[in-house]
């Protein structure tokens, strides 16, 4: 089991790219931390932006217009996928573009309180943080539990982290603001138990 730390992974402009995109896309609710009951609501948590799953049979769009807000708020999520997966290949070859399982954003309000989980039994998530600024009383770190023992990862900002999908581990919310926080998975679909 491991957790690779990573800070300023990508360019400043690309930095704020990210942040941008992560504030004009539209979310949906309905994202469980586990396996959802469905007489039970209480794993589902937070808002969740999908980029990219491994089952998408249309190509990912230039220009998507994103309701809510305004009259000319729109994403490319060509651009977004592009980004991720050219920089995570390139910085680590063993994660190809054609392993990607899914791709997504979380957005957590202040306060909330998601659950601990593993992604799955086998694969790797990379996760990324793309606030532009953080001070320690903001909270909003990833929680994991390994051998009985709790570790925090700071949300530094810039950050990029990749894990075993098979820590438990969950986010935690910022005190005051929205926490955005990019996960990117590889090799899970592999695993004949895997869900998303």
């Amino acid at each position: 089991m491991s957790i690779n730390v990573y800070d300023n992974f990508f360019s400043e402009e690309d930095h704020n790219y990210i942040i941008e995109y992560c504030k004009n896309a539209s979310y949906y609710y309905g994202e469980y931390d586990n396996d959802p009951d469905i007489f039970d609501e209480k794993y589902c948590t937070g808002l969740v932006h999908e980029v990219y799953h491994y089952t998408d049979k249309s190509p990912l769009k230039e220009k998507t217009y994103q309701p809510g807000g305004g009259h000319n708020k729109f994403i490319n999520q060509r651009k977004m996928f592009d980004l991720f997966s050219n920089s995570i290949e390139q910085k680590f070859p063993n994660f190809k573009t054609e392993d990607m399982t899914r791709f997504y954003i979380n957005c957590f309000a202040p306060s909330e309180n998601p659950y601990f989980h593993t992604d799955g039994q086998v694969g790797t998530t990379f996760l990324y943080y793309p606030n532009l600024s953080w001070d320690l009383d903001d909270g909003g770190e990833t929680q994991f539990v390994i051998a009985n023992e709790l570790y925090g990862v700071l949300p530094i900002p810039n950050r990029m982290i990749y894990f075993d999908a098979n820590i438990f581990h969950k986010a935690t919310s910022f005190r005051n603001e929205h926490r955005f926080s990019v996960a990117v998975k590889y090799n899970m679909h592999n695993s004949p138990e895997w869900k998303d």
